[in-house]
């Protein structure tokens, strides 16, 4: 006989034995043959459970992972939550009957094998149903949140697809009497802790912090940018940080989390985060040690050079993490203007995941921030790239993903000379990139905002952005926000007009005062390996008086290698 199936026979049959029990439970999605999959121990002995997770397959944990484990007294009517780090643990606890949460009985039902009593409720908007069977002879469940229901569980369904079933009992002569520790650790509340563990898991790396973005005259930089230390370049309008930063698995996701507030300057300014290649023989690291007369130049069919704005043989443009818009003076300003029904915020916040530039960030890193403005006071930022683990288990491999800059006429070196993205007026945007043999799942990363701020001018009014590959039309864009009104709390010294519209709240051309613009993607997975010319074509309106439009477009070329 089948030795699972002689002990639960002998479990069944003795019916009132109590203590020294192991159940294994199963979480799945039904109907989901290759769905996620996790297990959960419940150990029992003496009115006590020991419930945790079947992580024993972690032979490389990621930095912050804790060992986790919920122990329920039902003599003390406690259940104990703990978190176990190397070299530090914590705990919570709260009554097992002390919940918010009311179950109807549904009548019996017979569930893999066991008559049970079925029971309903509903939590935050989810139904949760409940089989409990008493023909056991003691009390057990894995999911203590739920309150105390006599009887052992045998399945647990929310919402009739994530289902919890019990797959094994056994005996366990071995269990010791007391299975909850004496020393616990460090008291926490609930929230706490549960805000502890998210917060060790999440890897957090400072770049910036309050550092100053205005107008200002700075000694020349000279010679080899320190690791750490931030540095002003472009009249102080960009900081720029070298930083050795770690490489990750590629289940964590990353995010840039960017505050930013005035230190005096009143208006919407144009702004960006952004990585500097340095792998080729040229990079926009020389144009800001050197000068932009370091920087390769196209010059357009007006007579104008443009430094430093697409991919050359030798040189790489910068790569865009974030374009972001200061708001009309947030945080400096807020006492000027007083609306009622309106509480102006301290500061501006944007924060946008990043993970498809993985490969820029890792290693030997030069990280940028710039905001144009001839303020002294300018504005103060400060930066944090964010890394969210998907797993447990670090796995650190090469990584699959690329991202090439193919172009970028966003003029971080304003203040420097560096001319505005002017050039559609007359001409288009051409670049050559290649395909690899091995790449998969390619992809334009874009990023585009339209400027002339006067009636007539394209900040003001939709333009479609028309993108070419080897000669033919491919895809169309037309940047437009037409939310900005969202965001009036942000803008305490915007223009407020006669018939109650603040100019704050106009549509524009893909952006709005106070946010950050969303990258676009377009599928490229049907072009060949080898070599493509692409070009960008927009309509740029006519410059009126001493105003112009421009355009502000940047490209990522992504794609992944194909595993050998």
């Amino acid at each position: 006989m089948n030795k699972l199936l002689f002990c639960l026979i002998a479990v069944l049959g003795a019916g009132t034995v109590c203590g020294q029990h192991v159940l294994t439970y199963q979480s799945y999605v039904k109907g989901v043959a290759n769905g996620d999959t996790t297990f959960v121990n419940v150990k029992e002995n003496v009115k006590c459970l020991e419930i945790k997770n079947l992580n024993n397959d972690i032979k490389h944990p990621i930095p912050g992972y804790a060992e986790s484990v919920t122990y329920v007294s039902y003599a003390q009517d406690s259940v104990f939550s703990i978190l176990q780090y190397p070299d530090e643990c914590y705990y919570s606890s709260y009554p097992f009957t002390d919940n918010d949460v009311t179950f109807s009985e549904e009548g019996k039902e017979k569930v893999l094998g066991y008559p049970c009593t079925k029971y309903k409720t509903s939590i935050n908007s989810n139904t949760i149903e409940v089989w409990m069977t008493d023909k056991l002879g003691f009390d057990a469940t894995p999911m203590p949140g739920l309150g105390r229901l006599n009887g052992v569980m045998v399945r647990c369904m929310r919402n009739g697809n994530y289902v919890t079933d019990l797959k094994t009992v056994k005996k366990d002569k071995k269990l010791p009497k007391e299975l909850i520790p004496e020393n616990k650790g460090e008291r926490k509340t609930s929230k706490d802790l549960s805000q502890l563990r998210k917060d060790k898991l999440v890897m957090r790396i400072p770049v910036f912090n309050d550092d100053q973005i205005h107008f200002a005259e700075y000694k020349p930089f000279e010679g080899e940018i320190p690791f750490d230390t931030t540095i002003h370049f472009s009249h102080g309008t960009i900081i720029v940080k070298r930083m050795n930063l770690p490489q990750l698995p590629d289940h964590y996701q990353l995010f840039a989390e960017l505050h930013q507030r005035s230190n005096g300057d009143a208006y919407d300014r144009t702004a960006s985060v952004f990585v500097i290649p340095t792998e080729n023989t040229k990079s926009f690291r020389d144009g800001l040690i050197q000068g932009l007369e370091a920087l390769p130049v196209f010059t357009g069919h007006d007579g104008k050079q443009y430094q430093g704005i697409k991919a050359e043989k030798d040189y790489l443009p910068p790569i865009e993490l974030v374009r972001f818009f200061t708001s009309f003076g947030a945080g400096h300003f807020n006492d000027k203007v007083q609306i009622d029904g309106l509480t102006w915020t301290e500061e501006n916040y944007y924060k946008q995941e990043i993970s498809e530039l993985r490969d820029r960030l890792q290693g030997d890193v030069l990280i940028g921030a710039f905001i144009g403005n001839y303020d002294k006071g300018g504005h103060r930022v400060s930066l944090d790239l964010l890394a969210y683990p998907g797993d447990y288990e670090w796995n650190e491999k090469p990584c699959r993903q690329q991202s090439v800059p193919l172009f970028n006429t966003c003029n971080v070196m304003e203040m420097s000379g560096q001319n505005y993205g002017r050039l559609f007026a007359t001409d288009s945007l051409e670049v050559t990139f290649e395909i690899p043999e091995d790449a998969e799942n390619v992809r334009l990363r874009y990023i585009s905002t339209g400027h002339g701020g006067w009636g007539g001018g394209d900040e003001f009014n939709p333009k479609e952005n028309a993108i070419y590959i080897d000669g033919e039309k491919r895809f169309t864009h037309t940047p437009w926000r037409c939310d900005c009104a969202t965001f009036r709390d942000q803008n305490p010294v915007s223009g407020n007009f006669w018939n109650g519209v603040s100019s704050s709240d106009y549509s524009r051309s893909g952006w709005c005062p106070g946010t950050a613009t969303n990258p676009v993607y377009f599928d490229l997975n049907d072009l060949k390996p080898g070599k493509h010319v692409m070009r960008i074509a927009i309509p740029q309106g006519k410059d009126e008086g001493g105003s112009f439009s421009h355009w502000m477009v940047s490209g990522v070329l992504l794609f992944e290698h194909i595993d050998q």
